[in-house]
């Protein structure tokens, strides 16, 4: 029995929520559970210089977590007196999960930077934050079409994220805190909308996992990711 008591194949309950940040050009706020991602998207009519006079676009990602998200408080980053490198790792897997979606030619040079903010975590921050970040992508590209700055959208599929893992010899989706903290590997899954794979961060806590254990991770986090994609089109009014 899983602690949540959820069934191995059953994601945690998942509420996407869309314009949940007033200011933002797009915005969701994402709860897997327990663990609640606040995703903002700003568009910048500029990019980085060395993408100057290219034609090219760019999309990219910036990752925090509150203090007090955990259940003791954390010190903030900028009086540690710098990112660590958990943070910087987070945030460039949120980058390129999006930019894997996004044509970067068609979005012209014009930047989207995706914010993440924990708000609070239980576990699997960092899917949230690629499945929220996408929605609230989507909804600022949206807006710039809406108002003429964009031709049509530029994005080419959907892309969503999901953890699964080895619980008590049982494979689970959607790993929470309790589980994530005792797993004997755990791994997530950033997958588009199609079924494309766009990364796979996996482990091995103990002995290492068997080729029939990470097949049956892949066919759970499919069927995730698939859930989540749903959930998105409902979160941008596609469903």
């Amino acid at each position: 029995m899983r602690p949540s008591r959820r069934a191995a194949d059953q994601l945690r309950d998942i509420v996407l929520e869309p314009g949940y940040a007033k200011y933002a050009e797009g915005s969701c706020m994402a709860r897997f559970g327990e663990t609640h991602v606040l995703c903002a998207a700003t568009v910048e009519e500029r990019v980085p210089g060395w993408l100057r006079d290219t034609g090219r676009g760019w999309v990219t990602a910036e990752y925090g977590m509150l203090p007090r998200a955990t259940a003791e408080r954390t010190a903030r980053e900028a009086a540690r007196g710098g990112q660590s490198g958990r943070t910087q790792e987070i945030q460039r897997l949120i980058g390129r999960s999006l930019r894997a979606v996004t044509d970067l030619k068609a979005l012209g040079e014009m930047q989207v930077r995706l914010d993440c903010d924990v708000i609070q975590a239980d576990g699997g921050t960092r899917t949230a934050a690629i499945t929220g970040a996408y929605v609230a992508l989507h909804l600022a590209l949206q807006r710039c079409v809406d108002l003429g700055l964009l031709k049509a959208l530029p994005l080419t599929d959907q892309v969503a994220a999901v953890s699964c893992g080895l619980y008590k010899d049982t494979e689970v989706l959607d790993l929470d805190y309790a589980e994530d903290s005792n797993a004997q590997a755990d791994a997530n899954f950033v997958l588009t909308g199609r079924g494309g794979i766009v990364e796979i961060q996996g482990t091995a806590e103990e002995a290492p996992f068997t080729q029939a254990q990470f097949d049956d991770l892949m066919k759970l986090a499919r069927k995730g990711v698939d859930e989540l994609c749903a959930a998105q089109r409902r979160a941008i009014g596609l469903a």
